[in-house]
């Protein structure tokens, strides 16, 4: 039996736009463009969130 270790392909990281808790304890975000709400609240904790920016992989 082989097993082989294939080496991945890094993944391409660009600036997204995001929405991200303002609870210091929370960690919930979600990317802008995936939210319906103009100003959405916290899945995690139904708190207020801000628009920030966040390196992530392409969908």
């Amino acid at each position: 039996m082989y097993f082989s270790k294939k080496s991945k392909e890094p993944l391409e990281l660009v600036q997204t736009s995001i929405w991200m808790c303002c609870e210091d304890e929370c960690f919930g975000w979600m990317r802008e463009n995936f939210s319906f709400d103009k100003e959405p609240l916290c899945p995690l904790c139904s708190s207020n969130m801000e628009k920030k920016t966040k390196m992530l992989p392409i969908l």
